[in-house]
């Protein structure tokens, strides 16, 4: 019975210390993921990884994770030469084969999601322009100040944003801002005027994290939520 207790007792040793490796080494693989993924897209803000499964080594013996969450905090994403800032943005990879290297992998499928404020879409609209909630999913409300006949005038508009394919062939996708109507609409000169400050588009899709693409979006009293996704996707990587 001793040589029993003896027994049970180092197997109980040996398992809390191969869980204690374990998740030391989880943790250690989290943080150089994250720092890779942030070098490899050129990111500001933070980043954090988590690994899920168990045993973790078992899984990088293998070159397979189950399951790689990533959580992004107000990043910047450069598409063509201009930045725009991420408050939010949370991915999950599914089915990651590690790199020869292990520097890196390659998802099967991934998902996730990320928000764009209001001060942000406002300061990437770069016209001037006020952007908030427009009272209704799809709508953002667009105050801008014109001038017209020497005199300054402020108007406010309630536009649609929707996802468009960029033009010319290229590829990914843009965030798009039309006004639904404008004061004075009439008037070609006076319409010009006011969607010169109101109406913007903006490429995203180029600048996404990881290889994300974009495949939808819509706007509440938070922001403006896109939704991402992809197939065989690039996780980070030397």
């Amino acid at each position: 019975m001793r040589f029993l207790r003896v027994v049970v007792i180092i197997g109980v040793v040996l398992g809390a210390l191969f869980v204690g490796v374990d998740r030391w080494a989880s943790g250690y693989a989290e943080n150089q993921l994250a720092e890779r993924i942030q070098a490899r897209q050129g990111l500001a803000g933070s980043s954090e990884v988590e690994i899920h499964g168990f045993p973790f080594l078992t899984q990088l013996a293998s070159r397979e994770l189950d399951r790689v969450d990533l959580k992004l905090r107000g990043v910047e994403i450069a598409a063509e030469g201009r930045k725009t800032r991420l408050s939010e943005l949370d991915a999950s990879f599914r089915s990651v084969t590690l790199d020869g290297d292990y520097s890196g992998g390659t998802a099967q499928r991934a998902e996730g999601s990320a928000l764009i404020t209001y001060a942000d879409l406002t300061a990437a609209s770069q016209s001037g322009a006020t952007l908030a909630y427009g009272g209704a999913p799809g709508k953002v409300k667009v105050t801008a100040s014109v001038d017209l006949l020497g005199k300054t005038l402020t108007h406010s508009v309630v536009a649609t944003i929707t996802l468009q394919d960029a033009p010319g062939g290229k590829g990914g996708k843009i965030v798009r801002v039309r006004a639904d109507e404008v004061p004075g609409g009439s008037v070609p000169l006076v319409e010009k005027t006011i969607r010169k400050k109101t109406d913007f588009d903006r490429d995203l899709g180029s600048g996404m994290p990881a290889g994300l693409q974009l495949s939808s979006l819509t706007s509440d009293e938070a922001g403006v939520h896109l939704t991402l996704g992809g197939s065989n996707v690039v996780v980070a990587g030397s």
